[in-house]
């Protein structure tokens, strides 16, 4: 199978296009600098013909949302997923009409913070930058329908150590002066890097597999027990809280919708539709993880 990857050098990227090689793919990695692409072959996103004949488009694009919301920052974040995604729906559209699968990422953060709500793919979505930003990311993701098998994912905080919210978190807790953020009582949904790998390969090789779906684990957690569980992950304490104030000073409305807000998102498509997360709880997720 040949699978086009955008944004295959970044955290989830690097992985999936490991796995994909393993698995004997032909992996094409898109970048603004395919000279630099090491594992798989890079091509440029003006390579339309080569986007257009793969089998498979992957786009797991988008800029780190991670840090103080800036009016650039904003628009970086908001553009960066738009343009990326317009500019693949663009390439395959000008290509010869075939059968192939478009997987696009998107995140959790379409519905908006939302207390003790159980969100399943149903629910709608909320308030907030960040479900306008993926309410714009998913709409361009729909412009591929009728030209490809379009499936969008909404994706919780993905876990490994190399990168994301966990890499950010490992300092303090190490130090053994991690906790809780705010009040610990926000619900936050996680998924283990290792299961958004298989849902994109179940998402490719599946024919059936359409639409849009939560790749959340089965159990998300209130963030006090997260930075529990993370603690005993690491032997080590972790019951001093991050002070919502400070946070808010130090963030502002990142860290309102992204630490002190949460969502307590469940994969219901997907579990229903026969996908198996190997990671369902934080527990097993840690001790594979470290």
């Amino acid at each position: 199978m040949k699978i086009a990857v955008a944004g295959g050098t970044g955290f989830i990227g690097r992985a999936l296009v490991q796995k994909l090689l393993q698995r004997g793919d032909e992996v094409v990695v898109i970048s603004r600098h395919p000279e630099t692409v090491r594992a798989g072959r890079g091509i440029p996103w003006s390579a339309v013909d080569e986007i257009a004949s793969a089998d498979a488009v992957v786009n797991v694009v988008g800029e780190n949302v991670g840090a103080r919301w800036t009016a650039e920052r904003k628009r970086r974040i908001l553009e960066s997923r738009v343009k990326a995604t317009t500019a693949l729906v663009d390439a395959m559209r000008r290509g010869p009409e075939k059968r192939r699968a478009f997987v696009s990422a998107s995140a959790v953060g379409f519905y908006g913070p939302r207390g003790e709500e159980i969100l399943h793919e149903s629910a709608s979505s909320g308030s907030g930058f960040l479900a306008e930003v993926t309410r714009q990311w998913e709409r361009a993701a729909h412009g591929a329908d009728g030209i490809a098998r379009t499936v969008i994912f909404r994706f919780g905080v993905v876990l490994a150590r190399d990168g994301g919210a966990l890499k950010q978190m490992l300092p303090p807790f190490r130090l053994g002066i991690g906790g809780p953020i705010g009040s610990g009582q926000q619900w936050m949904s996680w998924v283990d890097r290792e299961d958004v790998i298989r849902a994109i390969e179940w998402a490719m090789d599946r024919p059936d597999v359409q639409g849009t779906y939560n790749i959340t684990a089965p159990e998300p957690v209130r963030n006090r027990d997260f930075a529990r569980a993370l603690g005993r992950a690491l032997h080590r304490p972790s019951f001093l809280p991050a002070p919502a104030f400070a946070l808010r000073l130090l963030f502002g409305d990142m860290a309102e919708e992204m630490l002190l807000g949460g969502q307590c998102v469940v994969p219901a498509r997907a579990t229903r539709e026969g996908f198996t997360f190997r990671y369902s709880t934080l527990d097993e997720s840690f001790r594979h993880i470290f």
